[in-house]
């Protein structure tokens, strides 16, 4: 099968199954399986390729891209992504971007990821800033597993362990977080009955952090919908500057607060 067949027979299979960007998610598999970023795809459309098949299939039952071609990127780093934790998203680099705002003029912070998933936002935080000194604590030995690979690969120093919401009692300069959030009423895409369900739906830990956290600052993702609430939660549980800061889509997505 030529690259030009393989697109067409993937655009239009994929856009039966109802995924949203099929032409995009044609590109990006014909793009991994040819070893080439997704612009070169044009280059050669007569171009033989393989094994599309096993990879088509997958993504035609919903499974989220990033799960079938394994990889994913997040603010300039290459993760490795399956089903031990949630798919990085664009969205997150925006609470890793205040994050990082916070600590700017700290040499040495102590940070916290609490909820580490896959390594996402400790091993970018860590990358992004040389000094500072990034623990990352999961409940899931799988998604910790999938962190210490993705440190590993990066050659990125992150303390990782096993841990929840009581690790933020431990005193840092910094807690970050990108806890459940998910409403379980809401009708989801496919794509998120592939996800670890405990890192998904929200379970109020938003509210147990604030109230936990020792730290000198407090950086947490939420829903759009759930911003204002998590502010007031901040205030009451005793921030101070509480500020929420929108995504690249216009919403409502990271609030943070400094301890009193």
């Amino acid at each position: 099968m030529t690259v030009r067949e393989a697109l067409r027979v993937a655009e239009l299979r994929l856009a039966a199954a109802g995924v949203p960007e099929p032409r995009v998610d044609a590109e990006l598999l014909l793009a991994h399986l040819l070893g080439v970023r997704r612009s070169a795809v044009y280059a050669d459309l007569e171009r033989g390729v393989e094994d599309l098949e096993p990879l088509l299939s997958r993504r035609e039952t919903r499974e989220p891209l990033a799960y079938v071609l394994g990889e994913w990127g997040f603010r300039g780093l290459v993760l490795k992504t399956d089903a031990r934790a949630l798919v990085p998203r664009p969205e997150t680099e925006t609470l890793v971007e205040r994050a990082l705002a916070l600590i700017r003029d700290i040499p040495a912070p102590r940070v916290l990821d609490l909820g580490v998933g896959s390594g996402a936002i400790a091993l970018a935080i860590a990358d992004e800033h040389s000094g500072a000194r990034v623990t990352g604590v999961d409940v899931s030995q799988d998604a910790l597993a999938l962190a210490r690979e993705n440190a590993d690969a990066l050659g990125l120093g992150v303390d990782l362990r096993e841990g929840s919401v009581d690790a933020a009692a431990e005193g840092w300069d910094l807690v970050v977080s990108n806890p459940p959030y998910v409403d379980s009423a809401e009708e989801l895409e496919p794509e998120l009955g592939y996800e670890p369900s405990l890192a998904l739906f929200d379970t109020g830990m938003h509210a147990d952090i604030a109230r936990a956290a020792n730290t000198t600052w407090l950086a947490l993702e939420v829903a759009d919908v759930r911003a204002a609430d998590v502010a007031d939660e901040l205030a009451t549980a005793g921030y101070v500057d509480v500020r929420i800061t929108q995504d690249l889509a216009g919403r409502d997505r990271v609030v943070e607060g400094r301890r009193a």
